[in-house]
């Protein structure tokens, strides 16, 4: 909320323009193939597409690797959680990182990390010194660069292309991978039968080498920084706080967590089913996971279509079902013929729930914070997937693949129950630009970047009659001052003056101060007009910034003497 009672509503070009670009994406909406008219997200994407490939690759010959010198299932069922933990762990700081710096050097970064822990494992592979333990460890540093690049990633994906198009471009990277996935692991699965597990490594540490050379030459614009960077504690808490307070994200979280946790059974234990249950070897466990993907390439690409149809809520819903109902099918076939279609509707499930999450999540948050938004949400998703993996692994240890299917098969029905209190909000695109009415106050008295705490009051007068509407707005006032970052806000009413309130809150430094102000986005312009409508009077309400003083503090050798008092600049309080 801006400070500045006086700042102007948003001017009637702004409005036109935000009607003109609602009328294109309405327009739009019907192609999934919009977001590849830009050049750099076309190159991107063609350049992820064979890292994808060659990452499945991978995966396919870590998880036949593991059967082959592990006899647990359950360290079969590692190989993916040692893969997801990572983001669980560190998405976070990655989120902070990606707000912070760079993202194109940032991505740059975690592909050569990536690129480099390849190469070791198809190393290690080929020497024949592979254990159990050590295949996890590498699978986990690929998690860990992963983690790395997902945020900076994801959020570019709004410096890549019009904010209206950000769903269709999430929905395309999901196909980028899907398509990879329905035919790598085929592929995977034969290179591996034929060649074995270190061709599948080698393939795989190639496949770094486009996005690499993509990213180097890419030169996205310079946004000018006012304000230094947040430190990584700091940011990490700020975004935090924000998701916390911003009840759309909360329930994309807490769904997202529960998809991941019964969604991943069908991948964990899929070179179980194709080894136990379908009666199959390394090339069959690659079909059935080309299904997987080939279903998940159909239904990104009916994905525009479904969301048309449905709400987001009773779309979302409709795949949790649908997904118990394969996984279900999955623990009772026998035969390739009935869990490739199962796999297939399991595949489409899959990245229709994750990309409506996923671009909920990025129409949920302005650019300030959208890394680390998407890094929560990441990290619920992922946590879910590796903690799933790890219970569905022990449910097979103990009652069989069987068992732990239909087991997980409820716990996805539980999941689309949780629509019912934890709803999601429509997949719009609300206009978090900055609200940009907020100036930065002239002030007397000297002060630095780091000086405070720093308290502010806003004096309003009510009328009676008004105080019902003055609550409700302000109760979600306060929820929009503490997501950006103010601190114990209070709101007080004058025991004399009972048309006076005064609301009260404060920021632990000056430049803090400053950046929770310039965090009011053009959406929360509504509160701020509400509350302003039901101030009484032509004079806009008082405002006073102060800085906390301890009286002990004085600097030795001045003298003792009375400070003139100040001017009288609206209520005396």
């Amino acid at each position: 909320m801006p400070d500045d009672p006086n700042a102007q509503p948003t001017a009637d070009v702004a409005q036109a323009e935000l009607a003109s670009e609602g009328v294109a994406a309405a327009s739009d909406r019907n192609s999934p193939f919009v977001p590849l008219r830009q050049p750099i997200f076309r190159a991107v994407w063609f350049a992820s597409l064979a890292s994808n490939f060659g990452g499945l690759v991978q995966m396919v010959g870590a998880s036949w690797m593991m059967t082959s010198i592990a006899d647990s299932p359950d360290m079969v069922a590692l190989v993916q959680a040692s893969t997801t933990l990572p983001v669980m762990l560190f998405s976070l700081a990655a989120g902070a990182i990606s707000d912070n710096y760079d993202r194109r050097r940032i991505m740059l970064t975690a592909q050569g990390f990536m690129l480099v822990v390849s190469i070791l494992l198809a190393v290690s592979a080929g020497l024949d010194v592979m254990t159990p333990w050590l295949l996890l460890a590498f699978t986990f540093l690929i998690g860990c660069g992963t983690a790395l690049n997902n945020p900076a990633w994801q959020s570019s994906v709004g410096d890549m292309v019009p904010r209206r198009d950000v769903p269709a471009a999430v929905t395309l990277n999901s196909v980028a991978f899907n398509i990879a996935r329905s035919v790598g692991p085929a592929i995977g699965g034969a290179i591996v039968a034929a060649a074995g597990a270190v061709a599948a490594f080698v393939i795989n540490a190639f496949s770094y080498i486009a996005l690499i050379t993509v990213l180097a030459r890419w030169q996205p614009p310079r946004v000018e920084r006012l304000l230094p960077r947040e430190t990584l504690l700091i940011a990490m808490s700020a975004g935090v706080r924000y998701v916390a307070m911003s009840p759309n994200i909360r329930s994309v979280i807490l769904r997202s967590f529960a998809f991941g946790f019964g969604g991943i059974v069908a991948l964990a234990l899929l070179p179980l089913i194709a080894r136990d249950l379908v009666k199959g070897g390394p090339l069959v466990f690659g079909v059935l996971l080309g299904a997987f993907g080939a279903g998940a390439v159909v239904g990104a690409f009916m994905s525009a279509r479904l969301r048309r149809m449905l709400t987001t809520e009773a779309l979302v819903r409709a795949t949790f079902a649908a997904y118990a109902t394969s996984a279900a099918l999955m623990g009772a076939s026998t035969t390739m013929w009935l869990t490739m279609p199962a796999l297939a509707v399991a595949g489409a499930c899959w990245v229709l729930t994750l990309s409506t999450f996923n671009a909920t999540v990025q129409l949920s948050a302005p650019r300030w914070v959208v890394g680390r938004a998407l890094a929560i949400y990441q990290m619920a998703a992922f946590g879910g997937m590796a903690s799933g993996s790890w219970a569905w692994g022990q449910a097979t240890l103990h009652w069989g693949a069987e068992q732990a299917l239909m087991i997980s098969a409820f716990a996805l029905l539980a999941g689309a129950a949780l629509g019912l209190r934890y709803e999601l909000p429509p997949l719009e695109a609300l206009n978090l630009d900055p609200l940009s009415r907020w100036r930065e106050p002239k002030v007397a008295v000297d002060i630095e970047p780091r000086s405070g705490p720093v308290i502010v009051t806003i004096e309003w007068l009510i009328r009676e009659e008004d105080v019902v509407e003055f609550l409700k707005a302000m109760a979600e006032r306060r929820r929009i001052r503490r997501r950006d970052g103010a601190r114990h806000w209070t709101l007080l009413r004058d025991l004399t003056d009972p048309e006076l309130w005064v609301e009260r809150y404060d920021s632990p430094t000056w430049v803090e101060y400053v950046r929770q102000a310039q965090r009011v986005t053009q959406a929360d312009a509504e509160i701020s007009d509400r509350v302003r409508a039901l101030h009484k009077g032509p004079n806009p309400p008082v405002v006073h910034r102060m800085i906390e003083r301890e009286t002990a503090t004085l600097p030795r050798g001045l003298p003792m003497q009375h400070p003139h008092p100040p001017e009288p600049t609206g209520h005396n309080g």
